[in-house]
C-alpha cells in the first residue's frame, strides 16, 4: 500500500533496515544536518509538510510540534522518549511510539563491558601502556562475590542480571513496578536505601521522569560501601554529576563507569572531566549495527501502522489514549 508522506528523521542517516520499509511503502524521507539543533527541527516542521518524525536525540518541545500542522506521529528510534514533550503530543492527539526490548543486549553488554573496565581500569592502563609506560595496577576490584544493585529489572537488567549472576555475584534489585522477582536468584529491595546499603556495584536501568531526576547524589552515595562501583547505561540526569566527582574523589567511589551524561556532548567545565577512576563512553550503549538495526526498523514499522490504520502495538506507545 503505497500513501505519499514526509518522514523526518532527526539524524543524518536511518539504518537501511528501516529506510527499506519506509521507501517501500513510498515515503519521502528527509534528515537533519545538524541533529542536536532545535533551530533547525522548527524551521523543517514550519516549512515542510512532515507527517511522521523519526526521532534521534534531540529535544521535541510543544513549541517545535506547534510549528507543523501536519504532524500525525512521533516514533522514537529507542526506549527513552524523555526528550519528547509526551504531554504536548497528547493534548495535539498525536501519539508517542518506541521499541521496546530491540537494544537490549547491546546496552547489557556494554554495561558488562564498563563494569569489568571500572573495576580493573583497564582503559587507564590501556593508555599507559600506549603511552609507553608500564602501569601495573594491582588493586583492581574482583566481581566473584561481590554483590549487585540493580535499579530497575526491565529487559536491559534482567540480561545484566544474568551475566553477573554467571560471574558468580550476588544480584540484587529495586524496581517498585514488581511484586515478586522475574528471576531465579534475584532478590528484591523494599526501597533504593535498602539497596544502596547493601550494593558493592550500583548499575541504574530506569527510564528518566521528572519524579527521579537526580535520583542519585551525595546522600545516596554516602548510604553505599566505601569503595563501591556505579555504572550509568540509563540516562545521565539520573545522577548529580558533582556529586558523582566528588565520591570519586573521595574513594567512597572506587570506580565509575557511564555512557551518558547531563549534558552531551560532555563540556569543557564538566566536574567528571580528568577523573582517572571514571570510564565515560559517548552515549553509544545502544549504537551497535544490530541494534541500530532494530531501533530503525521498529521506529518506521510503529509509524506505519499508524499511519496506515493497521492494527498497532499498544504497549509500544507512551501515551495510548490518543489511539483510542
Amino acid at each position: 500500500m503505497h500513501m505519499n508522506f514526509k518522514v523526518l528523521v532527526t539524524a543524518t542517516e536511518l539504518a537501511t533496515e528501516g529506510l527499506v520499509l519506509l521507501e517501500q511503502a513510498g515515503a519521502k524521507v528527509i534528515y537533519m544536518q545538524e541533529p542536536e539543533s532545535t533551530h533547525e527541527l522548527s524551521l523543517i516542521l514550519a516549512s515542510q509538510a512532515v507527517d511522521a518524525i523519526i526521532a534521534r536525540t534531540v529535544t521535541i518541545s510543544a513549541e517545535a510540534m506547534a510549528k507543523s500542522c501536519t504532524l500525525k506521529v512521533i516514533s522514537k528510534h529507542g526506549v527513552g522518549f524523555n526528550n519528547i514533550d509526551v504531554a504536548a503530543a497528547t493534548a495535539l492527539g498525536i501519539p508517542v511510539f518506541f521499541t521496546p526490548g530491540v537494544n537490549a543486549a547491546s546496552v547489557a553488554e556494554m554495561t558488562i563491558g564498563l563494569l569489568l573496565a571500572a573495576a580493573r581500569r583497564i582503559s587507564w592502563m590501556d593508555k599507559e601502556v600506549h603511552a609507553g609506560r608500564w602501569s601495573r595496577l594491582q588493586h583492581g576490584i574482583e566481581l566473584q562475590g561481590k554483590t549487585i544493585g540493580l535499579v530497575g529489572l526491565g529487559q536491559v537488567g534482567r540480561r545484566v542480571a544474568l551475566v553477573c549472576q554467571a560471574l558468580g555475584m550476588r544480584v540484587l534489585a529495586f524496581s517498585p513496578s514488581l511484586k515478586t522477582s522475574p528471576l531465579h536468584g534475584v532478590e528484591l529491595c523494599a526501597s533504593l536505601a535498602q539497596l544502596l546499603q547493601t550494593s558493592d556495584v550500583l548499575s541504574l536501568h530506569l527510564p528518566l521522569t521528572a519524579q527521579n531526576k537526580n535520583l542519585l547524589g551525595a546522600a545516596q552515595f554516602a548510604l553505599m560501601p566505601r569503595g563501591a562501583i556505579l555504572i550509568n547505561t540509563a540516562r545521565g540526569e539520573l545522577v548529580n554529576e558533582v556529586a558523582l566527582a566528588e565520591a570519586l574523589q573521595t574513594g567512597q567511589l572506587f570506580a565509575a563507569g557511564i555512557d551518558t551524561t547531563v549534558q552531551e556532548p560532555l563540556p569543557d567545565g564538566s566536574a567528571l572531566r580528568g577523573l582517572q577512576n571514571l570510564v565515560i563512553t559517548p552515549h553509544v550503549a545502544a549504537s551497535t549495527p544490530a541494534a541500530l538495526a532494530g531501533m530503525a526498523s521498529g521506529a518506521a514499522r510503529n509509524l506505519l501502522d499508524f499511519l496506515r490504520g493497521q492494527s498497532m502495538q499498544h504497549a509500544a506507545c507512551a501515551n495510548r489514549q490518543v489511539l483510542r
